[in-house]
């Protein structure tokens, strides 16, 4: 957008002694408030990337493509339409003119009500500058808004009278302005401006249409709401050739015509709009349920959360999957994680990504890479249940790592792997807080219809959110009867990532307890920092309350609703242990490695085997040791068959020996060595007798000591002392790591702190770039040089700055100056000198608001202010 949009002839309506207009966006900037720009750059921060100098940089940077982009994005529907009606209304528009443009000729009070809010949005965001009666949409907008043969407006409108008929005859446009009942010009301009007269006049067009023959008038349905173009063919039908002899179609190409936008306004009854949509769509409820019911369900998924988690993680105790060389997991390797867990591929995948944004899995960075749990797990499993869940929460609220598209492919085609690079959307975050925000708006216990919802958050953010549905419904050829058709530009209706992300938000909030039944749960609520009384039509302000406040008040709500932890098992006769809910931390570590999870849910079912038995012998654990342990947490007496088994395995447990030679076994009993060399089953071992007790194998011992238990012994590994191994629960841990950061969409919003000082810079800047200047006598200079600019500031010998400066800091007035920093950067302030020795000068710096000293040397310039500026 150029700065110098002027607003030729404007003024303040209502009296001649008020001020004029601003003519260009940075005038209008500079007339608001402090509170103003303060609007504006928290509306639009990418804005403050830097801080501007001053409001004419400000005001061309609010006019570039991206960040017009970026605005128009943010904008509601109806917002947008506005927006969308002002680039098709004349340049400047007063205010009538928008309304008719989107209330039509019979008016719309919901429209009315609704404008004024759309405008104040425009406004705010710099976006729509001017008066009432001169408003006027900046440039940029306008070219990406308006319509044109290569990127149709979303109203359906095409080009005016006047852009039509640029390059075409004065003869041919005499000839239309001729077949159309009106009087011959001396000029093309007066002819256009005849036409365009004849199609905005609602009397003299409705007289012209009724002349028109049913056949035209179909032509005109089928293009009144867009696509306006249609091809023709070399001799068209009667009706088409009618339409276009009276400029009702005017040639856009050799094969090609187009509705004049005046036309079409009036056909539509002056609306730029099909159907505007002043009013946010309305909420409906699918069911309701009593809070209490919503609370104790997203308690239940909570919990179930918690336990998924911990059993995904403690799975990969001893190493988890290798990382590929792109980075993620093999789609392989998801599949056995979500056997294991019990659940499809994609909620394997989101319990994976859930854990990785909170910091409790990571790659371990090694030459043979695998991914296993962090140190940052084993605090994470320290802390209660309820703050275990808000931290699972609040890394899903804020993290952009996106489960869903798990699966799918990128831009070039490549699958997108769990864990893996390019799962990021920066939009993420703000959609899931706006779905559950937005579900916090019923009453509590209301679950919202999910395509409500989809419905309102596609109104909310028409660019970024809608479903690509063309803006000219029902559009259509101009007749095959009649010999044209209309040109395929529409955009068929396609799944977005806005309404993808949403549809997750509910699947993945209702999976983690943020959602009961498909209601916003209490603790929820907390960590939205919303009320928990009542609902709220907008929510609590993100930066009124710190994330970690909200996320231990949620923790807090929640806590009451968990189950309580159990001290005790019941041991079975069928060596099964049931653990009637869930079990205290230690009691739970000991029991997963003295037993194996046969079922969980409501009441976990733990199964003694030989081999789990054998595993806590490993851990260092005695027969007496886990006999005294049953039975301190058993409310049942130790069955016999259980006592039996672990006497069993604890009497062939490390009869056998294995250490490093490659490999050997050592046992006191020959006749055991002989077993195992009869032992067909030993082949692949490779074992023969050094001695009597002691065989060698050509394996590593891990191996032999699988080989062996495949086979019913029971070995221990030693150490090259000969003392037993004992192989502890301890799990392997990656080294430190932090959760990854997520991808922000676009700069983040600035806080008070950071808008107050952009704005008293922005206004410090704004201030020395528009003093006026006392004007000096001009001295000639070098022969051949340009003449200086009115206002420019004068370049200055050393002694004249001196001089200058010094008489500055005497007398205590402000002066200009232009200054070279050591980047070679040039700008110009304006400074009162308090002190001037050692080649430097100290002042105050109105620009930067603070005191600062400029070395003489780099001063290229100084001027004294005009008196009304001192």
């Amino acid at each position: 957008m150029g700065i110098g949009e002027l607003d030729r002839e404007a003024h303040v309506p209502g009296g001649t002694d008020a001020a004029a207009a601003p003519r260009t966006l940075a005038e209008a900037l500079r007339a608001r408030g402090d509170e103003g720009l303060a609007a504006l750059l928290r509306a639009r921060p990418d804005l403050l990337s830097p801080v501007p100098n001053d409001l004419t940089q400000l005001a061309t940077r609010a006019g570039t493509r991206g960040s017009v982009v970026r605005a128009l994005e943010r904008l509601d529907r109806f917002t947008l339409q506005t927006a969308e009606a002002l680039a098709v209304a004349p340049d400047p528009a007063p205010y009538d003119v928008l309304l008719a443009l989107l209330s039509g000729d019979d008016g719309d009070p919901g429209i009315e009500k609704a404008l004024p809010r759309a405008m104040r949005v425009l406004r705010d965001q710099a976006l729509v500058w001017g008066e009432d009666d001169r408003l006027r949409l900046v440039r940029t907008a306008r070219e990406l808004l308006a319509p044109s043969a290569q990127h149709p407006s979303p109203t359906g409108l095409g080009p005016t009278v006047s852009e039509a008929t640029a390059g075409m005859s004065p003869g041919r446009i005499q000839e239309i302005i001729a077949a159309a009942g009106l009087p011959a010009t001396h000029d093309p301009v007066s002819a256009v401006a005849a036409l365009t007269g004849l199609f905005t006049d609602r009397d003299r067009m409705s007289a012209l249409l009724d002349t028109a023959p049913p056949e035209a008038l179909a032509v005109l349905d089928r293009l009144v709401w867009g696509p306006p173009y249609g091809e023709v063919t070399a001799n068209p039908a009667p009706p088409v050739r009618w339409l276009r002899d009276r400029g009702l179609l005017l040639p856009a190409s050799p094969r090609t015509v187009v509705l004049p936008r005046e036309a079409a306004l009036h056909l539509r009854g002056g609306r730029a709009h099909r159907a505007p949509e002043p009013d946010a769509p309305e909420l409906t409820v699918l069911r309701e349920y009593r809070p209490q019911v919503v609370d104790n369900a997203a308690a239940g998924q909570a919990y179930a959360a918690l336990s998924t988690v911990e059993e995904l993680l403690k799975s990969w105790d001893q190493g988890g999957p290798a990382v590929l060389r792109a980075g993620g997991m093999s789609v392989r390797d998801l599949k056995r994680t979500a056997a294991a867990l019990d659940v499809t591929e994609p909620v394997a995948a989101f319990w994976l990504e859930l854990a990785y944004g909170a910091g409790l899995l990571a790659s371990d960075g090694e030459a043979d890479e695998r991914y296993a749990p962090t140190p940052a797990y084993d605090d994470w499993l320290d802390l209660p249940p309820a703050e275990r869940w808000a931290r699972l929460a609040t890394a899903w609220l804020m993290g952009t790592r996106t489960a869903g598209l798990v699966g799918g492919q990128d831009a070039k085609g490549r699958t997108l792997s769990a864990l893996g690079p390019d799962l990021d959307r920066g939009p993420a975050p703000e959609v899931r807080r706006r779905v559950l925000t937005l579900q916090a708006t019923l009453p509590p216990g209301a679950a919202a219809d999910p395509e409500a919802l989809l419905t309102r958050l596609r109104w909310e953010r028409p660019l970024r959110g809608a479903a690509g549905t063309t803006s000219a419904a029902g559009a259509g050829g101009v007749g095959g009867s009649a010999g044209a058709t209309a040109p395929s530009n529409a955009t068929g209706s396609v799944g977005d990532l806005r309404s993808r992300l949403a549809h997750w938000t509910l699947t993945e909030a209702e999976m983690l307890g943020i959602t009961g039944r498909g209601a916003l749960a209490s603790p929820a609520r907390a960590l939205l920092n919303l009320p928990l009384a009542e609902a709220a039509p907008e929510p609590v302000a993100e930066h009124g309350v710190e994330l970690s406040v909200a996320a231990s008040r949620a923790a807090t709500l929640l806590a009451p609703l968990l189950p309580e932890a159990v001290d005790h098992v019941l041991l079975q006769a069928d060596l099964t242990a049931v653990a009637p809910g869930p079990l205290r931390r230690a009691l739970a570590d000991t029991l997963s490695v003295l037993a194996d999870v046969e079922s969980k849910g409501g009441a976990t079912v733990y199964r003694f085997t030989p081999g789990s038995v054998r595993r806590a012998l490993d851990a260092g654990r005695g027969a007496s040791d886990l006999h005294d342990f049953l039975t301190a947490h058993s409310r049942t007496p130790v069955p016999q068959p259980l006592s039996y088994l672990i006497d069993d395995v604890a009497r062939r447990h490390g009869h056998l020996r294995i250490g490093a030679a490659s490999a050997y076994v050592r046992c006191d009993d020959d006749t055991v060595l002989g077993e195992i060399l009869a032992d067909k089953r030993s082949a692949s071992l490779r074992l023969r007798r050094l001695a009597p007790t002691v065989l060698a194998a050509q394996t590593d011992p891990a191996a032999l000591l699988d080989g062996l238990r495949s086979m019913g012994y029971a070995p221990a590994a030693e150490s090259a002392a000969g003392d037993v191994l004992i192989t502890r629960a301890d799990a392997y841990r990656t080294g430190a790591r932090t959760a990854p950061a997520p991808v922000p969409d676009g700069p983040p919003s600035p806080d008070a702190t950071l808008l107050g000082a952009a704005v008293r810079a922005i206004r410090a800047g704004d201030l020395a770039a528009t003093a006026v200047r006392k004007e000096r006598p001009e001295t000639p200079g070098p022969a051949g040089a340009p003449p200086r600019a009115p206002g420019e500031l004068p370049r200055t010998s050393p002694a004249e700055t001196l001089a200058t400066v010094q008489a500055a800091a005497l007398t205590g007035t402000a002066v200009w100056i232009g200054y070279v920093n050591a980047e070679g950067a040039a700008s110009q302030r304006v400074i009162a000198p308090v002190r001037v020795e050692g080649g430097f000068v100290t002042g105050y710096d109105h620009t930067a608001d603070e005191v600062r000293t400029y070395p003489l040397h780099r001063i290229t310039g100084v001027a004294e202010l005009a008196e009304d500026q001192v």
